[in-house]
């Protein structure tokens, strides 16, 4: 494998761009291939079998590009798929799951929020998690309709005020202390929560871990970029490829794909 090859990442639209950006930040020597699959969006009600035969496309997709690693910028493909993933390819994947253990180890009132997809908060692997958390009251809610909003590019909407405030109030009157954002899409959403989270409550979610665990993975199978320039990045959407543009800024080319 090529050291100077690509990272791929994927996930159900743009939201794993969230997760892209801490890459870039931490990494930017990497060079980098983003698949939003956003005409699939949202994975969140999709079956799991549906799940991981989309994981399994998008990696196909991103190894025929060449791609050394592959991050799951997807709570839902992670928590459904990454392990049949790992089984039948070879190159190394990087899931990424809601960051409960540091808001279950800094908890003060012991109840902290996760607000994520149905198909995260349903999955075998997420209810495993849960079940090891004893000592604290994990209150989940399911972002029923937040994935579509910000895929339609409404992420300031009135709407989109109003279902976040329907989903947190109850959480803020439970006496959470920790909102742990359960998908990748949510991190955009942070400027809106802050409206309506008192300060006191922290907000969590999983973009800074997934790039220090990439920078170790790569290490650790010695495909680190050796170049010091910026690296390229290629962004592939196979839906109206202006939201993507507008979240990654005018600047990003992003180009159309189909399957």
């Amino acid at each position: 494998m090529q050291t100077t090859a690509p990272i791929g990442l994927f996930d159900s639209g743009i939201g794993g761009t969230s997760i892209w950006k801490e890459i870039n930040l931490l990494l930017p020597n990497e060079n980098t291939i983003y698949l939003a699959d956003s005409k699939n969006a949202p994975y969140g009600l999709k079956s799991k079998e549906e799940i991981i035969a989309l994981s399994i496309k998008n990696t196909e997709f991103l190894l025929e590009q060449n791609c050394k690693l592959i991050v799951v910028a997807c709570n839902t493909a992670t928590t459904n798929a990454i392990k049949e993933l790992r089984a039948k390819f070879k190159v190394p994947f990087i899931g990424i799951e809601p960051a409960l253990k540091p808001a279950v180890n800094q908890t003060k009132t012991h109840k902290i929020g996760i607000l994520a997809t149905k198909g995260t908060l349903n999955s075998e692997l997420f209810h495993e998690k849960v079940k090891s958390y004893t000592n604290v009251t994990i209150i989940e809610q399911i972002g029923h309709g937040l994935v579509q909003l910000i895929e339609n590019g409404d992420i300031d909407s009135i709407e989109m005020y109003e279902l976040l405030t329907t989903y947190l109030q109850p959480m803020v009157d439970e006496n959470i202390d920790y909102l742990v954002l359960g998908c990748s899409h949510y991190p955009y959403l942070i400027p809106q929560i802050k409206k309506i989270l008192p300060r006191h409550i922290q907000i969590i979610d999983s973009g800074e871990a997934v790039a220090r665990q990439t920078k170790t993975v790569l290490a650790e199978h010695n495909i680190k970029n050796p170049n010091t320039q910026n690296g390229t990045n290629v962004f592939y959407s196979n839906s109206d490829t202006e939201v993507l543009q507008n979240i990654l800024g005018c600047s990003k080319k992003v180009s159309f794909f189909d399957f």
